[in-house]
């Protein structure tokens, strides 16, 4: 089942030119195994229908997984995988401003930070490009022992097989780029279930790929809810490589349901950023501000947890409340809002909750801590408990926590206090802390003088514990996607 290029124009028609509902699904693939169901897809700011996409049934994604299969010897080398993403990068800069429009309209990401996420996709396309020339072998010394000596070994970094792409909600179109194109790149066809409530970048993305000149079979695109679809998906027998983007009980139960498979995992956290007393406290509300409400929270790195010392903790925890108040929250599409709606309503009530749980905890809310609708408040709780659900699990909204500590061990302890581990911050102007920060914090990145929210497209960027087990960023997936094979070559008998 290939995605219609059909389909996925009319989806950017409708973000271009706002013209209403339309239907789309009526020719979601040749491979279409079931009858036709839809879902609407939905603006979470305003509520209105954007799109009726069709839902597939388990038919359609082993039908997808057996198209994918057949395409596995191809003759798609590799300069035409890096040539098509390539063409792709290209195709994405020419056309930047109607694919932020789709994420602003289904995601309820501001246009802003929209547009940044459409130039972050055209890096990842150009990064997965060169990696799909970079990609090789070994020379294994075979003389380094007399059992084999006079052989030539070669140890080649082969395809893995289908890929089987899960993603979130958050980065409808970057983090779909950050599965498929590695995997192109790598030499497999992917099989991709993006999220129920953000599906049309993905589709617009599988056009746009097609356009480039990605060959029929190697990406599908089956849309649909995740406990039929992609659970469907991962139980195939085609898959060799499941990578799933999103939380950390549906991540490890699909490690649990595929033991047959490699399971590539990047998943959820509570972000701790520890603040000395060196640091101007001004600049850092600042970046704290951005990289805790930006985006509604809604970032697997989004700051969730402050730790700063005792000696600025006050002015630390005013500047923020005041930077708070002074977002704009509202239309995505607004050249002037900061902070967007949440995805949907149970989120927004879920996110409130936990407010509530922390300050019947004895959290005190210096700012927001109410909801408008899907369109949550920034809010900046001082005091959290820290057996709290705030504290120890991911809130994804735009909530931090501020608390206080008296000397630095006790700011690392509080940071590693939980099961998560995927980025952690610290500002200081002494490197020996900052050394100390980078050796001591159990997390998969320690940001030095950075927020813990930025993300290089490049990086090995993954979680430890139970925020993960992987690393994405093209060279490192591309490495996941891909197997050794050893070969020998003896001189024929004589």
């Amino acid at each position: 089942m290939t995605t219609s290029p059909t389909l996925a124009r009319r989806a950017t028609y409708v973000a271009e030119e706002g013209d209403g509902p339309v239907r789309l699904g009526a020719r979601l693939g040749a491979g279409r195994k079931s009858p036709e169901r839809l879902h609407d897809v939905r603006n979470p700011y305003d509520g209105r229908t954007l799109a009726s996409v069709s839902t597939c049934a388990e038919a359609d994604v082993w039908a997808s997984c057996e198209e994918a299969e057949r395409h596995l010897d191809d003759d798609f080398p590799q300069f035409q995988r890096s040539r098509v993403l390539s063409s792709a990068a290209l195709l994405l800069s020419e056309s930047q401003n109607p694919f932020a429009r789709i994420i602003a309209l289904e995601a309820g990401k501001p246009i802003r930070a929209a547009r940044a996420e459409v130039a972050r996709c055209i890096d990842t396309l150009r990064l997965s490009a060169a990696e799909a020339l970079a990609l090789s072998g070994e020379v294994v010394p075979m003389d380094a022992t007399a059992a084999s000596a006079g052989r030539l070994g070669l140890a080649l970094r082969v395809p893995i097989g289908v890929v089987g792409a899960i993603t979130p909600f958050n980065f409808p179109l970057n983090l779909v780029a950050h599965k498929v194109a590695p995997a192109i790149a790598a030499g497999c066809p992917v099989v991709l279930k993006p999220a129920p409530a953000t599906p049309l970048s993905a589709l617009a993305f599988a056009d746009l790929l097609a356009d480039a000149g990605l060959p029929d079979g190697w990406l599908s695109v089956v849309t649909g809810a995740r406990d039929e679809i992609g659970a469907a998906l991962v139980a195939h027998r085609v898959p060799r490589l499941i990578s799933f983007t999103g939380s950390c009980t549906v991540g490890w139960s699909i490690a649990s349901a595929a033991p047959d498979k490699r399971v590539c995992l990047e998943l959820g956290a509570n972000t701790p950023v520890i603040v000395e007393p060196d640091v101007d406290v001004d600049a850092v509300a600042e970046r704290v501000s951005q990289a805790a409400f930006g985006y509604a929270g809604q970032s697997c790195i989004s700051i969730q947890r402050v730790l700063v010392h005792e000696r600025i903790a006050n002015d630390l925890s005013a500047a923020l409340a005041t930077r708070a108040r002074h977002l704009v929250v509202g239309d995505p599409l607004d050249e002037l809002t900061d902070v967007g709606p949440v995805i949907n309503a149970a989120s927004a009530q879920r996110i409130l909750s936990s407010v509530r749980e922390a300050t019947d905890g004895g959290a005190r809310v210096l700012a927001g801590g109410e909801a408008n609708g899907n369109l949550v408040a920034p809010t900046v709780l001082e005091g959290a408990p820290r057996d709290g659900r705030l504290w120890s699990e991911e809130i994804f909204g735009p909530v931090v926590l501020v608390n206080a500590y008296a000397d630095f061990d006790a700011a690392l302890s509080m940071a590693n206090q939980s099961d998560l581990g995927l980025h952690a911050g610290i500002f200081t102007n002494d490197l020996s802390k900052a050394l100390d920060a980078a050796r001591r914090l159990r997390f998969g990145g320690v940001l030095v003088n950075d927020v813990p929210t930025f993300r290089a497209d490049q990086e090995p960027y993954g979680g430890v514990r139970a925020s993960g087990n992987t690393r994405e960023g093209p060279r490192y997936a591309v490495e996941s996607m891909t197997e050794l094979r050893f070969v020998s070559f003896a001189a024929p008998p004589r």
